[in-house]
C-alpha cells in the first residue's frame, strides 16, 4: 500500500469496531429487557382488559379497528423494534458462522463472549468452554480470534467501506496506483 492511500487510511477514524462491539456486549442486556418487557405488558394487559394481548389484537384486526397513536401501538412498535434490531444481530453471526472461512470459531468465541444466556465470570472460563470446540485456546488466540469475529461481523452488519475495498484491490494488485 501506498504511503499516501495509508496516511489517509489512518486519519480516518472507523467506529464500525466500536459500535459492533458495543451492540455484543449489550446483547444479553437487551435480551433480558425484551423479555421482561413483553410479560410485563402482556400482564398489564390481561389485568385491565381480562383477556390475553393476542386474543385483543385479533379481535381488532378482525373488526378493522385501527390502534395508532394509542399505547398498545407504541409498547407493540417498540417492542418489535427490539426483536428486529437482536435478529440483525443474530442472522449476521449465523450469516458469518455459515460463510466464513474462520465462521465456525468465531460463532463459538461471539457466542461465550456475547450471545449465552450466562455471562461467564472472566476469560478464563470462556475459554474452557471454548475447549470443545477450539482445542488448547491460549489468552493471546482468544482475544486476537474474539477482535477478529468482532470485525467480522462488523462488515457483515454495516459493509464495507471504500477504505476496505482499497485495502482488498492493494492485496489484489500490490503497486498499482
Amino acid at each position: 500500500m501506498s504511503n499516501a492511500r495509508k496516511s489517509d487510511h489512518t486519519s480516518v477514524k472507523d467506529n464500525r469496531y466500536h459500535d459492533t462491539n458495543m451492540l455484543l456486549k449489550r446483547y444479553r442486556d437487551v435480551v433480558w429487557s425484551l423479555e421482561l418487557s413483553v410479560c410485563q405488558v402482556k400482564r398489564q394487559f390481561r389485568q385491565e382488559y381480562a383477556c390475553s394481548l393476542e386474543d385483543f389484537l385479533d379481535t381488532v384486526y378482525m373488526a378493522g379497528a385501527e390502534l395508532h397513536g394509542t399505547d398498545i401501538e407504541s409498547h407493540a412498535r417498540c417492542i418489535e423494534r427490539t426483536r428486529k434490531m437482536i435478529r440483525l444481530l443474530e442472522d449476521a453471526v449465523e450469516l458469518l458462522r455459515t460463510r466464513h472461512k474462520k465462521g465456525e470459531a468465531y460463532y463459538w468465541v461471539l457466542y461465550y463472549a456475547y450471545l449465552s444466556p450466562k455471562k461467564p465470570k472472566n476469560a478464563e472460563e470462556i475459554m474452557a468452554a471454548l475447549q470443545p470446540h477450539i482445542r488448547d485456546i491460549s489468552p493471546s488466540t482468544y482475544y486476537r480470534l474474539r477482535r477478529e469475529a468482532v470485525e467480522a461481523v462488523s462488515a457483515v452488519l454495516w459493509g464495507y467501506t471504500a477504505r476496505d475495498t482499497l485495502d482488498v484491490l492493494d492485496h489484489i494488485l500490490p503497486g498499482k496506483p
